[in-house]
């Protein structure tokens, strides 16, 4: 069965980490081929994020782990696969997880999640079909608040993502936070880190402390800030 990761951009590729990306991921899994595929789609469009439902096509893979390219691998990431072999499909709640953000799709407490990282296998095809199908046809838009002042958002993939988790009623194993670590909202957590997601490189604490918790005597601990 083969296994590997695929990631996905469009635009310019020099304004994009990729480099930093593959060089994590040869660190911890040099056995793991990674597919980058450019797809055809405006750099300056939000609703290009929706290219991304169509990654179990665009996989060559058996067990895929898909990546945005501002991630960091920084461990070994074997159980994520052996999660989504047994389950389907293993992510992170997005830092924002209330779904109901998207005021167009949700009025309730359904749960967002993270889709810059997924581990998946074909068991969870239905899911792709309708995030695809579901993308093209509602609007995703949602409505925040940055520094004090209201933005709005045309598009976001992870609104249609949430609604095919809903309507096929599939039940994805969830990953705890570290897998997916988003360090501009997630100011604390227990290490060690398995992928950062950022454009900003993890400060050298990160490694230091990942480097920590690679001994057998190692005590998990709490970090912040």
């Amino acid at each position: 069965m083969s296994r590997g990761v695929i990631s996905i951009y469009w635009g310019d590729e020099s304004k994009l980490p990729i480099d930093r990306l593959k060089a994590s991921l040869k660190k911890y899994h040099p056995e793991l081929p990674h597919e980058i595929i450019r797809v055809d789609a405006p750099s300056d469009d939000a609703r290009s994020l929706n290219q991304k439902a169509a990654m179990m096509d665009l996989s060559p893979f058996d067990q895929t782990l898909f990546l945005d390219l501002d991630t960091v691998v920084m461990g070994n990431l074997d159980f994520g696969f052996q999660m989504a072999e047994r389950f389907g499909m293993a992510l992170a709640i997005c830092e924002s997880p209330w779904a109901r953000r998207y005021t167009n799709i949700f009025q309730a407490d359904e749960v967002e999640y993270n889709t810059g990282v997924i581990f998946f296998t074909k068991k969870s095809a239905p899911v792709f079909e309708k995030w695809k199908e579901l993308s093209e046809k509602i609007d995703s838009s949602l409505v925040g608040v940055s520094d004090g002042k209201v933005f709005k958002m045309p598009a976001n993939d992870q609104g249609p993502f949430a609604l095919s988790i809903e309507e096929v009623g599939f039940n994805p194993f969830v990953l705890p936070l570290n897998w997916n670590f988003r360090p501009i909202w997630q100011r604390s957590f227990f290490g060690p880190i398995k992928i950062w997601h950022d454009y900003s490189n993890p400060p050298p604490f990160f490694e230091e402390m990942n480097d920590y918790y690679l001994g057998k005597d190692s005590i998990i601990q709490y970090h912040q800030g």
